[in-house]
């Protein structure tokens, strides 16, 4: 008996979590004999819905349009995944499943734990997520009997990476003037810690003949962020005066292909990122399995797809297969702390201003070293990242057998009360 199994999540929005909803997605479909699936839409933030004209958003569109009929029709679901930030979480069926990027510093707060042990299932993205999951634990006192609380998760975690999703390069008409360019993909908020990337860049390449390529927004891709983008960058670079060195500014909604030429633009030779902290990292992830050299600091969920067993390390140790920027580990800025999200005493890494410049420079000067690298990566990333292989980790997390007997169970009673 197939599996009704509702999808929460934010299919169509032109984020982090818009992608990690659309993997959910195209995961199920490879094995709709066992799943029967059906659609709620939300929205993520301010960005914006995807635009594309393609079977996956006809097929989708359909879905969710079934979906509000089922509901209507009084339709019971067996299974719900719930794609989102713990808070929203909640009782939907009766297999309930949690799947989030989890968090980008060291401890999640109290009610993603609450949230978390109301479900049955929980997936994220990668290690370092379920490792802050399983590593949090807030201690309490009742203050009726005196009794010491303790609040830590008992739900059972996954782990699921994303795959490589291969496209064919569409050119982009790029006009750069110098032949070694780096790239930087973000969105401008108090995590990614942009503005240090393009100071950092300016002062460590000012007399260079090099240039920096931005994809990059402030809330969405519309004309009015694309107006304040522009205006807030101008403001950096007019306070590091003329300079040789070159930096572009993309913005709007690049497609799959089109990402894909600018990752592989024979002038764009590395991605940078001075980040905080990612769930898993995506762009990251698309430059590094399309041979691209990356730049960041080796803490959080990239080091997932960053790193390659080595057979002369010690069994477990593995290398990075990518410049290394060194960091601390300090408590997250004032203006980053979100209530029930981001608490003000976790922590993230700071890149260290040094470290990221010297990256920046050797890169440059030794770029046939950290090619190579790069391309070994990408062989690993191809092999082992594959479509195939993530798709079926991910059914294989959410069908079981007890998870089956449930449904079937539950089932049952409807049938008999309809009956």
């Amino acid at each position: 008996m197939k599996q009704k199994i509702v999808v929460r999540g934010p299919v169509l929005s032109q984020s982090g979590y818009g992608e990690q909803a659309r993997f959910a997605i195209r995961a199920l479909r490879t094995r709709e004999d066992i799943f029967d699936i059906y659609i709620i839409p939300t929205a993520w933030g301010q960005t914006g819905w995807v635009s594309s004209d393609n079977e996956e958003r006809v097929w989708t569109d359909k879905r969710i349009a079934q979906t509000h009929v089922f509901g209507q029709e009084g339709g019971h679901f067996d299974i719900s995944l719930q794609i989102t930030i713990p808070n929203e979480w909640e009782k939907m069926a009766p297999i309930n499943i949690g799947y989030t990027a989890g968090i980008e510093t060291t401890k999640v707060a109290p009610v993603w734990l609450q949230k978390a042990n109301e479900m049955d299932k929980i997936i994220v993205v990668s290690n370092h997520a379920k490792g802050v999951f399983e590593n949090t634990n807030y201690e309490g006192t009742n203050n009726q009997t005196g009794q010491v609380v303790h609040l830590n998760c008992q739900t059972p975690i996954e782990v699921v990476n994303y795959p490589v999703r291969h496209f064919e390069k569409e050119n982009l008409n790029l006009k750069l003037d110098y032949d070694f360019n780096y790239l930087a993909i973000s969105q401008w908020g108090p995590r990614k810690n942009f503005d240090n990337l393009i100071k950092w860049f300016l002062e460590e390449n000012f007399d260079q003949e090099v240039g920096l390529v931005v994809k990059i927004s402030i809330k969405n891709n519309c004309l009015i962020d694309r107006e304040h983008t522009t205006t807030r960058l101008k403001n950096i670079l007019k306070q590091h005066g003329d300079c040789k060195c070159k930096i572009y500014l993309i913005h709007g909604d690049l497609s799959e292909e089109e990402m894909t030429g600018l990752y592989q633009h024979p002038k764009v030779k590395v991605l940078i990122s001075t980040t905080h902290g990612e769930g898993f990292g995506l762009p990251l992830f698309e430059a590094a399995h399309n041979g691209l050299p990356v730049i960041v600091s080796g803490w959080s969920g990239h080091c997932d797809f960053l790193y390659m067993a080595d057979k002369k390390r010690k069994e477990g140790k593995k290398k990075p297969m990518f410049a290394s920027v060194e960091y601390d580990l300090q408590n997250v800025q004032k203006e980053a702390v979100w209530e029930n999200v981001i608490q003000a005493d976790s922590q993230w890494a700071f890149p260290r201003e040094a470290s990221f410049k010297r990256r920046l420079r050797e890169v440059r000067s030794e770029y046939s070293r950290f090619k190579r690298n790069a391309t070994k990566l990408k062989k690993y990333l191809i092999e082992n990242f594959t479509e195939e292989k993530k798709y079926s980790d991910f059914c294989d997390v959410i069908y079981s057998k007890e998870s089956t007997a449930m449904a079937e169970e539950i089932e049952d009673i409807f049938r008999n009360l309809n009956g």
